[in-house]
This record gives structure tokens, sequence and C-alpha cells, in this order.
């Protein structure tokens, strides 16, 4: 319930963003009819339309998100029509048969009764369908929320109500400007005794609209508006969760919420009959389990969070591999090449994991333990119950504490005294497994693809799923990025035309990372990096030579820069001087 009011609250903020602009002129253009047969048809399509198409965006594959494009250009030209039709109707019928053929209904009939003011039902259900697929509403945390919570655990009637709440929320955003419009229409009519200028105005600021949803301008320079407008207010909504909500990948170091003298039972441990795969190990389950100790440990190979949290599962599974304990690394992957059943077992090999992994492609497993977070560590006792849970990283040494607990609980000896905290961070000093240097960390987890990207800034905006020419400006802000070249951008990535396209971050953190991939002929493509304009030289990170050079030979996280000296705000950039390559999200430590 309490999410359902928030995602609300969420829709209803709209009003105060800047990206609700290009759907005003369509719902003020019915701001003279009456409520009952105009108004609420329009919006209750629009809310019905959004709900569903960001329901089939959020789980569904790339077919769904090529389709939603083909439905925003159907809908740009039946609101295109529509425009016309305000301007022109005496042509309203030709325009629009096609459309009443195809069964639209929108009819000459219920054009040329809208011209008189009459606007039927059918006429508005439709013109708010179309709106609702145009409508792309700026992504603040609450629907950011909403959304990757659909796309990992699945369709369900809950993300969908979730959603419809969201869409509702807008609507009753919408519906006031519609009362707000009625009543300036019925002034400026009262003034001038005429309003056909009005109508003719109204078709105009509808056509441009289209032009600004056709161009991008709604998700791009209008996006970036919107959330400076409304993010800081819907966080502070999210923040009224009973529990914390970080997106999947956010690195966490809350604490498990027992200690070591005092864990209940959680639940039993769900089925792992869901594993498409698995690596170092024939399938293992609640039968083979019974009498060890578990650590299920679910992360994905490209996860910086999981990387540094690494060592320290590596650890514990070599010192208590013969005093009972069994661990399972459940690999779920968050980027579509972390599916390759191939790059997976790179991966294990090269990150030296030997325990079990459990590849969970469809998130069964992830789903049956109600998971959220990479990492996220589950311990269950010889019994099989889930006795403890940790989200994030750090607080290794009381994990161990429980690993211990539960492992004298089933009367398994065990090694001398548990590791020092020193001597386990020991394990972790180089390379990407380096634990993170908090007190200089300002920059954010950031995602290229168009679903998820935030402070993009080149002029513009992006424009999703099409080649297009990008400018890195001349200065960036703080944990701004840009683009330079040739890009598309899709749904989780960015790939590259041509040699010589850029990528620009303005970053203040020691360590930076960037997700890559080769491009679809599996070439390696040379990249060359640069820090405020120079090579890196000290600061090169394991990725990248003093002079900058390096290149992308595999499907994985690559670390660019590790500032040796004072951490402070520089500027990276990288250029690539082969095409092809995939970009996916800039990680920081």
């Amino acid at each position: 319930m309490i999410l359902l009011v928030l995602a609300y609250l969420g829709g209803v903020l709209t009003l105060l963003s800047p990206c609700i602009l290009p759907v005003l002129p369509f719902v003020f253009a019915r701001a003279d009819r009456p409520f009952l047969r105009s108004g609420l048809p329009l919006l209750i399509g629009m809310a019905v339309m959004f709900a569903a198409v960001a329901s089939l965006a959020a789980v569904g594959s790339q077919w769904v998100a090529q389709a939603n494009q083909v439905g925003r250009w159907i809908a740009l030209v039946v609101m295109a029509l529509f425009a016309v039709a305000l301007l022109l109707p005496r042509v309203a019928d030709a325009l629009l048969s096609p459309f009443q053929r195809a069964g639209a209904r929108l009819s000459a009939r219920a054009d040329a009764a809208d011209a008189a003011g009459r606007g039927g039902v059918g006429t508005s259900l439709l013109i708010g369908v179309a709106t609702g697929l145009l409508w792309a509403p700026c992504a603040g945390p609450i629907l950011g929320l909403i959304l990757t919570g659909a796309a990992l655990q699945g369709a369900s009637v809950g993300t969908s109500g979730l959603l419809l709440a969201y869409a509702l929320g807008a609507a009753t955003s919408l519906a006031l400007a519609l009362w707000v419009g009625g009543r300036v229409f019925a002034a400026l009519k009262q003034r001038l005794g005429t309003t056909e200028w009005i109508r003719r105005g109204l078709g105009v600021a509808a056509l441009l609209a289209v032009v600004a949803i056709a161009m991008g301008w709604d998700t791009g320079v209008l996006t970036r508006l919107s959330t400076v407008s409304t993010s800081k207010v819907e966080q502070q909504l999210v923040n009224l969760l009973p529990v914390e909500e970080p997106g999947p990948g956010m690195m966490m170091v809350a604490v498990p919420q027992q200690s070591a003298g005092t864990l209940p039972v959680e639940g039993e441990m769900p089925s792992l009959a869901g594993a498409t795969d698995w690596l170092n190990s024939a399938p293992l389950d609640a039968a083979t389990l019974r009498g060890k100790v578990v650590l299920v440990d679910f992360w994905t190979y490209s996860c910086i969070n999981c990387l540094r949290a690494l060592p320290h599962v590596r650890e514990w599974a070599e010192r208590y591999r013969d005093h009972g304990l069994v661990v399972i690394g459940v690999h779920a992957p968050e980027f579509a090449f972390e599916r390759n059943l191939g790059n997976v077992q790179r991966a294990v090999t090269d990150l030296k994991v030997t325990y079990p992994v459990a590849i969970d492609n469809d998130f069964s497993i992830w789903r049956g333990f109600n998971n959220r977070y990479w990492p996220a560590h589950y311990f269950i006792d010889a019994q099989g119950r889930i006795r403890a849970h940790h989200f994030g990283e750090g607080n290794y040494g009381q994990s161990e504490q429980i690993i211990r607990q539960l492992l004298r609980e089933a009367g398994h000896a065990l090694p001398d005294e548990a590791p020092s905290t020193a001597r386990a961070m020991a394990a972790s000093r180089e390379g990407v497994e380096r634990q993170a240097d908090m007190g200089n960390l300002k920059s954010p987890e950031t995602y290229l693809g168009h679903a998820r990207a935030e402070n993009f800034a080149s002029p513009g905006g992006q424009q999703p799923d099409r080649a297009a020419d990008y400018r890195v400006p001349s200065t960036l802000a703080l944990n701004q990025w840009a683009l330079g070249g040739r890009w598309t951008v899709g749904d989780e990535d960015a790939r590259s035309h041509n040699a010589g396209d850029r990528i620009a971050f303005r970053f203040h953190a020691r360590d930076l990372h960037l997700v890559l991939s080769p491009g679809e002929d599996g070439k390696p493509v040379r990249y060359r990096v640069r820090i405020d304009g120079q090579p890196p030289g000290v600061d090169a990170g394991g990725d990248a030579a003093a002079d900058g050079s390096g290149q992308v030979d595999g499907n994985r996280l690559y670390q660019l820069i590790r500032q040796n000296g004072a951490v402070r705000e520089r500027t990276f950039e990288i250029e690539f001087l082969d095409p092809g390559v995939h970009a996916y999200a800039f990680t920081f430590g």
C-alpha cells in the first residue's frame, strides 16, 4: 500500500516537471469540451496505455523496445493529424480517412463534431491512447525503482499496479491542467467573442509538440531539466519507505540486522532448480546440501561491488571448505553479454572462482530469494534455514563470525580464530578488487543506455535507438558525461560507429571503471585514455598503459584510472581508435 501511494505521488509530481510540456497542447485542446465525454476519456486512455507500454518495456526483451519505437511513430502521425484537423477542419475528412478504415475511429464525422465543439468519447479516448504512447515522463527515483524491480522480479500484477498508480498520479496532474485550461479558455472566449484563433493556436502548439517529441527534445533537454526540478522531492518520498530500496548494483554498506549471537530463522532456503547451468559442480539441491552450512552469494561478473567483495567470499570458501561450508555463487546477469555462458566461464576462470556457480539467467533463484541487490549474501544453516543476510560490501568480519557460529551449531570443527579484518583486507589490495576509497568517492554508478542514463550533457540529449552525431561540450560539471562522434544509444548501452568516437566524464573518485564489449565481430577495439587532456601516467588503471593505450578484448569491466596521489575532481576521456565498441556503465571506487 505504501508503494502504491508513493507511486501515485511520484506521478502527481510530473506537474512540476518540464517534460510534461509536450503533452499539454493535446490536453488543452480538449479543455473547452465536457469533462466526462472529452477530458476523462483522454486521461483514461493515456494512463492505461502508459501503464501497459511501461510494463512491457520493463519485463520484455529487445523486440518490445523496437515495437514501442514503432508505436511512438504511429502515435506521432495520429497526433500530427489531430493538430492539422484543429488548424484545417475542412480537410480533416481526407486526412483521417485511412484511420477510419483501420478502425481508429477518428472518422470525418468525429472530427467535424470536434471542430464544432462536440468531440466524442471515442475521439478523446484514441487521442489519450496516442498521447500515452508518446509520453515519456522523466524517470525520477520512484519510476526508476518501479521499472528496475519489474525488470528483475518478472511480470506481475503488483508491478503493473504500481505503474498504473504512477500513471494515474500523472493523470491527476493533467486533470488539474485541464481544469485550469478550461477556465482560461472560457475567459478568453468572453473577452474576445471567438474561439477560432484559439483553436488554431492550439493546433500550432500541438504540431510543435509533435516536432519536439520526434526530435527527442522531450527525452533530452526536458528530461535533464525535469531531473533537477523533481528528483529531490521524489527522493524524499522514497526515503519514507520502511526498508532501504537502492537500485540493483548500488553498493550498500548496511550490516546484517542480526548480531552473531542472535540469529533468528528468516525462512527456508528456496529451490536452486531454476539454474540454467552449473559451473565447477554438478547441480546442487536442498537434499544434497543437508547437514552443510551454505553461503549463497548473488553476483554478476561486471559488477564492481561484487568484484570488491569477491576476495572475501573466495577466502571463506577456501578456509571453511573442509569444515562444513559450501559457498554457492548465483550469477544473475545485469547486461545481455553476461547471459553468455562462455563469457561467464572465462570470468570464473580469470577471477579464480573455484566454488560452485549457478547460472541464473532467468532470475528464477533471484526471485525465489526475493533478492534485490548485487552483491547479496544469504547465510543458511545445516537444516536448510536462512538465518542471516547481508546486502552490499563491507562488514566482512561480522559475516565471517556468522559463518563460524552456524558451523559450530552444526557440530563442525573450526580452524583457529577468524582472520583479522586487516589480514582479510590484504587479500584484495590490487586491481579492481581493491576496496573503495569511500572518503573520496563522490561520483555515482552511471549507465550509458537510455533506459537508465542520467546527467548526459551532449547538446540535444540522447537520441534513443538510432544512429546520431554527438558532441562533447567544452566544459562538464561534476558527474556530467557526454558522447562525441557517431553513436547508437540503445536500452542498456551506447555503440560506437566510427574510429575516433569518444566518451568524456567529469568525476571525483580514486578509481574509474567502464564496462565495455568489443563489436559484433569480436575483434579487439583499441582505445586511448586521457585525464585532464593528458596521458594518465602513474594514474593509469590496470587496463591502461601509462601513455593511455589499451584495448577492449572481452566483455567485462575495465579499470582505466587509479589516482595514486591526492584524489581530486578530474575530466576523463576515452577515444576509441576502432569502431564498434559497446559501452555500458561507469563505476567508481
